[in-house]
């Protein structure tokens, strides 16, 4: 009842924007407050503006988001879509005027099935509870963001996310297999399956996957499972330089090796690390890899990866003796993006994706691009599929750091194509990246992408100005 009653000013467009959303929507799902709308306002990327949205909705079932969209396509008011705003890229920016669109309320599992091995789930459920609660059936689910705590299944459905396991399982666009979306005219769409194989048309699916809520609203998703694997083991292996480093993860690659993950720790980074929770890591070291199985022997699995390790120049090969050292040795490696932050207080954290056997030149790259600029650039990677994830720390309150900062961001993503990557490998566009998504496409590619969001969304009301 108070904050009904500290409203954002209403002019003539605004105050009907708000008085036809009421009219569909229960009292609590619409906030007008501007102290309170401001907070729904940017993501975590920095660098990316964001706009004063006219308000924030709330919705808990499809027919409240069908309400909104119909209402935003009748008044063309824009409408940016948000999960838990843990993106990187500034996807979930608001933009001014905007109804803010916040899927967090629609958390419900709907169903997890053991024979048909999916689970249905609605966009706001957090990655972490559907984990565990499929856990409890014997399955797994695999994408795990290093956010995976706080983020949204819908969030990673519209970034693309991946994780520390995708060497082994893959991205999340390989277990959407269907979709209920709501269009940008409030029309609702199934795409999809829940049928372990099917290719009836075009892949529709796979194309709202990554598509940064631009081409409509996923109010639905059908997601496929895995046999819950054993609980895996860990080794941490230290290497003199970078390149000794990602020798071993070439000769990890090739000899036909499968680990549950495979993640590379530089200099910089295990030092942030340690300063931040006094993690003893070895700071001797120049690069730390993790490495870990989740067969049925681990240990052996291990072995012999120390052994190929020891072959390419580790000074040291550790394997955890149980399940307990592993995890902490994995927590070393969740905390790496807060300890990064905590150096100048803020972080451009990129996310370039190489083919594994140019990550030696990647990383090696940004050492110089960092001693060109006077900057600190720490560098973690999940090794296994070449995805990095350089770390510009910066004072936010410095501007020539500032300046200094996004130059070199460019300078690592330019780096990247340059060496047959992309420029970004799971956390999106946005608005950080979208110049640059011209330059990896191409012009054809360009236009192309641009009709398929005519088509889905011909007013141009869905998250604007991100993507292209």
């Amino acid at each position: 009842m108070i904050m009904s009653r500290i409203e954002a000013p209403r002019d003539e467009v605004t105050g009907n924007l708000i008085d036809r959303l009421r009219g569909g929507l229960p009292a609590d799902a619409v906030l007008t407050d501007p102290d309170v709308t401001a907070s729904y306002a940017n993501d975590m990327a920095s660098f990316c503006p964001a706009g004063a949205p006219a308000a924030v909705v709330l919705p808990r079932t499809v027919e409240q988001v069908q309400h909104v969209m119909r209402t935003a396509t009748e008044l063309r008011v824009p409408v940016v879509p948000q999960g838990a705003r843990t993106g990187l890229s500034g996807a979930a920016n608001a933009t001014d005027g905007c109804i803010v669109l916040s899927l967090t309320r629609m958390d419900r599992i709907l169903e997890i099935n053991p024979v048909d091995r999916i689970a249905v789930v609605e966009p706001g459920v957090v990655n972490a509870a559907l984990s565990r609660a499929v856990g409890e059936h014997g399955l797994h689910y695999p994408p795990d963001p290093s956010s995976w705590e706080t983020c949204t299944i819908g969030g990673n459905i519209g970034t693309a996310s991946g994780g520390l396991c995708c060497v082994k399982y893959g991205v999340t666009a390989e277990y959407v297999l269907g979709l209920d979306v709501v269009l940008a005219d409030g029309r609702l769409m199934t795409t999809g399956r829940r049928t372990a194989k099917g290719v009836a048309g075009y892949d529709l699916t796979r194309l709202f996957v990554g598509s940064e809520g631009s081409l409509g609203v996923v109010v639905r998703a059908v997601l496929a499972l895995r046999p819950k694997p054993p609980r895996q083991l860990v080794l941490a292996a230290e290497f003199a330089s970078a390149a000794a480093a990602c020798d071993a993860v070439c000769r990890i690659m090739a000899g036909g090796h499968v680990p549950a993950l495979l993640e590379l720790m530089d200099r910089t980074t295990v030092k942030a690390v340690n300063d931040l929770a006094r993690m003893g890591l070895p700071e001797t070291t120049e690069a730390l890899l993790l490495a870990a199985f989740d067969t049925p022997d681990p240990a052996a699995d291990l072995a012999a990866l120390g052994a190929l390790c020891e072959a390419a120049g580790a000074t040291a090969v550790v394997p955890a003796d149980d399940v307990a050292e592993s995890e902490l040795l994995l927590q070393a490696r969740r905390l790496s993006l807060p300890a990064l932050d905590a150096v100048r207080g803020t972080t451009m954290i990129d996310d370039v994706c190489v083919p594994r056997s140019r990550l030696g030149d990647l990383i090696d790259g940004v050492e110089r691009i960092a001693g060109k600029h006077g900057l600190t650039i720490g560098v973690v990677a999940h090794a296994g599929d070449g995805n990095t994830h350089p770390t510009v720390c910066f004072d936010a309150q410095d501007a020539d750091e500032c300046r200094r900062a996004r130059e070199s961001f460019d300078e690592i993503m330019a780096l990247g194509l340059e060496l047959g990557g992309t420029i970004t490998g799971e956390h999106g566009v946005g608005v950080l990246k979208k110049e640059w998504l011209a330059r990896e496409i191409g012009p054809v590619g360009l236009e192309m992408q641009r009709q398929i969001k005519q088509v889905f969304d011909p007013l141009g009301i869905l998250n604007p100005g991100k993507l292209f």
